[in-house]
Formats: structure tokens, sequence, C-alpha cells
């Protein structure tokens, strides 16, 4: 009986569901979905270097306009280099159309910080009742200097 199955004769061999192929399907659609809402979280500013907090909370982009202060003392509109007029008038039509709007302040860490602090003052002269700072949140083996 060379080349037969070794299970009954002329039978239709029975099919088998093998779980390592499954497995490995669940881990690539685990992985693929780490990844996806990883990329959701991306920052909304100018690229700087945000400073460390031990208390830090996820944000929330939805209604929420970004002012990022740059190294060199410059602040941004979303992600968009913009001037001192330009950026009241951003602040201004913004609250016009967003009352009710948030404004998250991103520094760099070697930023200025009367240049926050003036993005601060004015987010508040303009009406806005909710001002954040975003920090980035600190490693669990760095301490404060």
């Amino acid at each position: 009986m060379a080349g037969s199955s070794g299970g009954s004769s002329g039978g239709k061999k029975k099919a088998r569901i093998e779980i390592i192929p499954l497995i490995d399907v669940i881990f690539f659609l685990l992985a693929t979905f780490v990844l996806f809402t990883l990329s959701l979280n991306t920052p909304q500013g100018l690229p700087v270097a945000l400073p460390q907090s031990d208390t830090g909370e996820p944000r929330d982009i939805q209604g929420t306009a970004t002012i990022s202060i740059t190294e060199a003392g410059t602040i941004g509109w979303d992600k968009e280099p913009v001037v001192l007029d330009e950026f009241l008038n951003r602040l201004k039509a913004f609250y016009l159309s967003n009352p009710e709007g948030r404004i998250l302040i991103n520094g760099d860490e070697n930023a200025p910080f009367n240049q926050a602090i003036y993005a601060f003052d004015e987010a508040r002269k303009a009406g806005f009742k909710k001002v954040f700072i975003e920090t980035q949140v600190r490693s669990a083996g760095r301490s404060s200097n």
C-alpha cells in the first residue's frame, strides 16, 4: 500500500483547522491596531521638544486650537508659523466661531517663558476659559532636577 494515507481506504481526507496560522493572523491584526491607534495621537502644533511632567493627562483635540512656542520664541498656530498680529486675529476668529473651544499651548522646553505667558494671557483676554499647557509625561526612571 505504497502512497496510502493510512486512513480508510478510498475515503476522502478529513479537513483540519490549523491553529498556529490563526494565532499569527490574530497577532498581526493586534499589532496593526496598536500602531494605528498610536498614530492617531499626533501633535497639532509646530515640532517642539515638550517639557517633562509627572501629572500629564491625555489630550482631546476636538474643538482645540494649538498654539506652539518654538525654541527661538516664534509663535505658531496649528502647525503654521504666524506673526503676532496674525496670531491675535486667529485667536479672536477662533473664539467667535467656537466660544467653548480650548486652547492648547505647546512650547519647546527651551522656549522663552514670557512667550508662553503672552500666549496664555492673550487667550484669556480673547475670552477662552479652557487654556492648557501641553507637556510630555516623564518616564518612571527619570527624576526631576
